[in-house]
């Protein structure tokens, strides 16, 4: 059934030859070390917005790599132009099964195609495929201080030990080490996952049975197989069907020694994952900014490695968004749609921001509709919405969420950053709207908390007709104005939290003095003129250097029925504190030798 396509991808060779025909990408001949230089290349590329790169010689590896394939939206549409909008029209459909019986002919291709994306499993490995050891891979380390080379785009597959099969299994994008620290080489290699993903699920039961949790680790392949392991897919289609759909090429696999092989990848690892088995991972640097540290986390024993001819390894780098992955949510919001608002009566959207390293922040606009007679507008079902937003999913990993009411401006989304901060700070009651969840889970990756995992949440929930002027424009030595209504102030520098609570009492006590007419947030910085510099600095650091439970305060506060609010406006401290990790830095006499590599592309 392929008169439906013209191109299909069974290979990354096969993406990386598509794209260089239709000019979207460049090859680097001359040889590039793995420790560092490939990733810094790939951050050059990036920031001016450049086209996949093909490292033909990588120092020590016989093999090829590729980076930067979905580095821009468009490149992205591309690589699935043949099958985007009628996997759009899949989802809208999984989200609506009404919409099949209104329109059952423009409909009738989409069963069709849902039909072919079912995976195929092929009775043994293809001939094309051959064994290799770690220490073959390209080991590519991103970062100067990271524990040692990773894996950055991977699909990790497990089944359900309980009920195994391709269609109970789970794929999803686990970052890798693959050497350093205390792993054996070839050996042991890390796999690093977050709370609320599916493979922990399957690691319990396997532990409940006091068994190996067997695993497979794909990389490359065809692209749509990388994408479904990132792909917050609804409850019941699996990722192996999405990727046949958004491939137009049904997900193929077989099973050698009891592991699931993906026989179109470029490149399988298997190996198990026994009951408390952990080692440390990391440090790594991460997509909040910071390097995440080191942790213990579940060790694989490595069965065998697998590799197609011809194998290329994709390959991205994380940092200070935006980056590579700020695409894949791009892609998926486009393709996702309006799949999260189908799912939570009375939301109209919701807004994870890139910038602030996107679990930190959310922004939403939802629908207050209860008690329509009340004299004193305040939020209600808002508040309903935005717990029901903290408790899905990747969601739930949310600090902070700044929830506005589609009525008051019919006009305003939260892609809007500034004006719907506007908006809010324009209505908002400190005094009744801000709402704490306190001991809580946050993401792994955040170092704002109180531990792994562990940190706070605050909902501040805005309704009603515009309160306020906001302050527009004002700045001297110590603070300046970051976006209407906030302000930037430089103190001293963190030491404890104990000296913080008494600093910013005598601070509030200072304040509640002055005219702070149209100052409504006040943002505590090491460095007042980074935060104004630009929306992304103040996003940035406000809010993954913040724990709300504990860096919250506000001029003239109090505590009422257990409810806190302040009189005055809200201060975050957003100073760098003692337990925060360290920010990613490059490395200067890398970056020269870049310099040298680029100029003569």
């Amino acid at each position: 059934m392929h008169y439906l396509y013209s191109v299909i991808y069974k290979s990354t060779l096969d993406c990386v030859n598509d794209l260089e025909k239709n000019d979207h990408l460049i090859r680097i001949k001359e040889e590039v070390d793995p420790n560092l230089e490939m990733a810094a290349i790939q951050l050059r590329v990036f920031e001016q917005g450049g086209k996949a790169v093909l490292f033909e010689n990588i120092k020590g590896c016989d093999f090829m790599a590729v980076s930067n394939l979905f580095g821009t939206l468009e490149r992205s549409e591309f690589i699935f132009r043949n099958t985007f909008k009628k996997v759009q029209q899949l989802i809208e459909l999984k989200n609506d099964p009404l919409k099949a019986i209104k329109s059952p002919i423009k409909n009738f291709s989409l069963g069709l195609m849902a039909k072919n994306a079912l995976p195929k499993k092929v009775s043994s490995l293809p001939s094309y495929m051959k064994e290799t050891t770690i220490d073959k891979l390209p080991l590519i380390k991103c970062w100067p201080n990271d524990g040692g080379a990773f894996v950055t785009l991977p699909q990790v597959y497990s089944e359900d030990p309980t009920k195994e099969g391709v269609m109970n299994s789970n794929l999803g994008m686990y970052r890798i080490q693959l050497d350093g620290n205390d792993y054996k080489l070839n050996e042991e290699i890390g796999v690093h996952y977050q709370i609320h993903r599916g493979i922990g699920v399957h690691q319990t039961k396997a532990n409940e049975l006091g068994k190996p949790l067997k695993v497979s680790i794909f990389v490359g392949g065809p692209p749509a197989h990388t994408l479904a392991a990132v792909m917050p897919l609804p409850e019941g289609l699996s990722e192996m069907t999405f990727a046949g759909a958004l491939g137009a090429n049904r997900f193929k696999h077989t099973y050698v020694d009891g592991y699931c092989i993906a026989t179109e990848a470029d490149f399988v690892i298997t190996g198990e994952i026994h009951p408390n088995d952990t080692k440390p991972e990391g440090p790594f640097g991460d997509h909040l900014g910071y390097y995440s540290l080191t942790h213990k986390f579940p060790v694989l024993k490595v069965h065998k490695v697998y590799h197609r001819e011809n194998a290329i390894w994709p390959f991205t780098v994380v940092g200070r968004p935006p980056q590579e992955d700020t695409q894949f949510g791009a892609l998926i919001h486009k393709l996702a749609g309006s799949a999260i608002q189908t799912e939570i009566p009375g939301l109209h959207e919701v807004n994870a921001v890139d910038a602030a390293g996107v679990h930190p922040l959310l922004l939403a606009v939802g629908s207050e509709r209860y008690t329509p007679y009340q004299e004193v507008k305040q939020p209600q079902e808002l508040l309903t919405i935005a717990n029901h937003i903290l408790g899905k999913g990747q969601l739930s990993l949310a600090k902070y969420l700044f929830i506005s009411n589609k009525t008051d401006a019919p006009e305003l989304s939260c892609d809007n950053i500034e004006a719907h901060f506007t908006h809010i700070l324009e209505r908002v009651d400190w005094t009744r709207d801000i709402h704490f969840q306190t001991k809580t889970t946050i993401d792994t990756l955040d170092y704002s908390g109180t531990g792994i995992n562990q940190g706070s949440k605050v909902v501040i929930a805005a309704v009603g007709e515009k309160k306020r002027e906001l302050l527009g424009s004002n700045s001297d030595e110590n603070s300046g104005t970051v976006i209407p209504g906030v302000i930037a102030m430089n103190t001293q520098a963190f030491t404890t939290y104990e000296n913080a609570e008494k600093e910013i009492e005598t601070l509030s006590t200072s304040l509640s003095s002055e005219n702070l007419d149209g100052i409504m947030l006040i943002v505590l910085t090491d460095d007042a003129s980074f935060i104004e510099e630009s929306l992304n600095n103040f996003l940035w650091t406000t809010f993954t250097r913040s724990n709300p439970a504990k860096d919250i305060y506000g001029v003239d506060s109090f505590i009422e029925h257990k409810h806190w609010g302040c009189n005055g406006p809200l201060i975050i401290d957003a100073r760098k504190k003692p337990h925060h990790a360290p920010d990613l830095i490059k490395d200067v006499e890398v970056e020269k030798r870049v310099d040298e590599i680029l100029k003569n592309i």
